[in-house]
C-alpha cells in the first residue's frame, strides 16, 4: 500500500509531503518469511550519560538522519509482494514482487537496517557496547566517538571536527545520509545549548498531550499528584472511554523521558490501564493540570570536572492499597546530572519497612553496577565508590553486617547482593535524613513546598533566558 503523511518541524511547521511504499506484515508468519523481529535501541540512560560526557569534555554534539534507513536493509529470508498500484507491469500485471531488500512495513525491517548499521560500523573501527548494544564507540589513540543509534536517529559526538568529518564522509559514502548540524530536536525532545548547558524540552509533545486531553484552557495544578493515600481499583465505578484513558496514559510515559517530577503520578495511573475508574482518570487529570502550569519545565544538563555516581533510594512500605505492595524508587546523579530514575511498584510483598528498603537499595546497586560498566566501555571508570543515600538504618546495617536474623532469611539474595559490592569498595551505603531525601518524590504525593524542593534537586527548571548554538 501507498502511505501519505505530513512530516513536521520540531516547531510544528509542516516541511513537507511524504509519500511512501510499505508492506502489509500483518500476514507474515515468523518462521515462514520471517525470522526474529527484535531490534535494540538506545536506553534513556545511555544517552544522557553521553551527553554529560560530552559536555564536560567540550565536545560537539551532533545529529545524523538516515534518509529511507529501513531500505537499507538485506533480507535473509524469501518474501513476495504485490506489484504495488500505479506501477504494476503492462504484460505481467499478476506477477509477484521478490524482494531483496527490505521494505517498510515488513516485520523484520528494524532488525534487518541494525544488523546492517552494525556490521558496517564494526568493518571501520568501532566497538559495539556490550552493556547498551545501540552505542558504537571509537578509541583509537587521541581519537574517540561515540554513536548513539534510535532506529534511524544518529547522535555522534566526537574528541574532534576533524574526526567527525572523516566520519561523516565514511557513513554517507555507505548509506543515504544527512548531518542536521549541532543537536537540537531527537525523538521528540529539543534540545538547546546554552553556553556550556544542555537544555531537554519535551514542551510541544506537553502541549499535545494536553490537547488531546481536551483540556488547553484547564487550570494548573501545583502538584502532579496529592498527598493521599494511593489509588486503588473502584470496579463499581469504571471510566467510560477506557481507549482515550490508555491512550494518554501511554503518552505521559514517554514524556517522563524528560519530565521526572511526573514519574511517581504517572507509575500510579498506568497500573490501572487494565480496568481504569473514575478516580484513576481525576489522577490522570490532575497531571494534565500540573503540566499546563510546567510545560515549559525541562531538564538541565551541565559540565562537571569531577563525574563521581551518587543515587538516592527510598521505599514507600505497603502503600499499594489492593496489594499492600510496596512502591520504590531511585534516582541516580553522574556528577550534577541526574541519568537515571525510577518509581515502581516492588513485585513481592515486604513484611516490614527494612525488608522493602532493602529491595529498594538492591534496586539502585544494579543500576549503579550497570553505570559503571558502561562508562568503563566509555574508557571513562570510575575510581571511588559510588554513594547511595538511603534513610532507613536498619537497611543500611544490613548491607553492612554479615549477620542473618529469622526475619530476612527470605530477601537473602538481595542483601548478599548489596553486601557484596560494599565489600568490594564499590558502593557504599549512607544515612540520609528523610527530610531531604530526594528519592521520596518517586515514591508518594508530597506538599508542595517540599514538592518543589525535590523537583529542583531534580534539575527540573525553566528553560535559560539566552540560546547560543551547539
Amino acid at each position: 500500500m501507498w502511505l501519505f503523511k505530513h512530516k513536521f518541524r520540531s516547531d510544528g511547521s509542516l516541511e513537507r509531503y511524504k509519500a511512501r511504499l510499505v508492506c502489509d506484515g500483518r500476514s507474515q508468519q515468523v518462521g515462514v518469511d520471517c525470522g526474529d523481529t527484535f531490534s535494540p535501541v538506545v536506553k534513556p540512560t545511555t544517552i544522557r550519560t553521553v551527553l554529560t560526557l560530552a559536555l564536560s569534555k567540550s565536545w560537539p554534539i551532533h545529529q545524523l538522519d538516515v534518509t529511507n534507513a529501513f531500505l537499507h536493509g538485506h533480507l535473509q529470508e524469501t518474501v513476495y509482494m504485490h506489484q504495488p498500484m500505479g506501477f504494476r507491469h503492462r504484460n505481467y500485471p499478476y506477477h509477484v514482487c521478490r524482494l531483496k531488500k527490505s521494505l517498510y512495513g515488513l516485520k523484520q525491517a528494524p532488525r534487518a537496517w541494525y544488523q546492517r548499521f552494525t556490521d558496517f560500523v564494526t568493518q571501520h573501527g568501532f566497538t559495539q557496547c556490550k552493556t547498551d548494544n545501540s552505542l558504537f564507540i571509537y578509541h583509537h589513540g587521541q581519537d574517540v566517538a561515540y554513536l548513539l543509534i534510535y532506529v534511524d536517529d544518529i547522535i555522534p559526538t566526537t574528541s574532534s571536527d576533524q574526526l567527525r568529518q572523516r566520519l561523516m564522509t565514511i557513513l554517507a559514502g555507505e548509506f543515504a545520509m544527512k548531518d542536521l548540524g549541532p543537536l537540537s530536536y531527537f525523538l521528540g525532545i529539543s534540545v538547546t545549548r546554552t553556553g556550556d548547558t544542555l537544555f531537554l524540552s519535551q514542551h510541544t509533545y506537553a502541549k499535545d498531550i494536553i490537547h488531546r486531553a481536551g483540556m488547553d484552557s484547564c487550570k494548573p495544578a501545583a502538584t502532579p499528584v496529592d498527598t493521599q493515600s494511593k489509588l486503588a481499583s473502584e470496579p463499581d465505578s469504571l471510566f467510560h472511554e477506557p481507549t482515550t484513558y490508555r491512550s494518554i496514559a501511554g503518552a505521559l510515559q514517554y514524556l517522563t523521558f524528560t519530565r521526572p517530577d511526573i514519574a511517581y503520578a504517572v507509575q500510579q495511573i498506568c497500573m490501572h490501564m487494565h480496568s481504569p475508574c473514575m478516580a484513576h482518570w481525576n489522577a490522570l487529570k490532575r497531571i494534565i493540570r500540573y503540566l499546563q502550569g510546567t510545560a515549559e519545565y525541562g531538564l538541565h544538563l551541565r559540565p562537571s570536572s569531577a563525574l563521581p555516581i551518587r543515587a538516592y533510594t527510598d521505599a514507600d512500605w505497603a502503600g499499594c492499597p489492593d496489594t499492600r505492595r510496596s512502591t520504590s524508587g531511585y534516582c541516580v546523579y553522574l556528577g550534577n546530572n541526574l541519568i537515571s530514575w525510577s518509581s515502581k511498584r516492588q513485585s513481592t510483598i515486604s513484611r516490614s519497612s527494612a525488608e522493602a528498603e532493602s529491595r529498594g537499595v538492591a534496586n539502585v546497586v544494579a543500576e549503579i553496577c550497570w553505570l559503571r560498566n558502561l562508562l568503563l566501555e566509555l574508557h571513562h571508570p570510575l575510581t571511588k565508590a559510588s554513594l547511595v543515600y538511603c534513610d532507613n538504618v536498619s537497611a543500611i546495617y544490613l548491607s553492612g553486617n554479615p549477620v542473618q536474623h529469622q526475619r530476612t532469611k527470605h530477601i537473602e539474595l538481595d542483601i548478599h547482593f548489596v553486601r557484596e559490592h560494599v565489600q568490594k569498595g564499590l558502593v557504599r551505603i549512607i544515612h540520609m535524613p528523610s527530610r531531604f531525601q530526594i528519592a521520596d518524590i518517586f515514591t508518594k504525593g508530597l506538599p508542595r513546598v517540599l514538592f518543589d524542593d525535590f523537583r529542583s534537586n531534580l534539575s527540573i527548571r525553566l528553560p535559560p533566558a539566552s540560546t547560543a548554538g551547539v
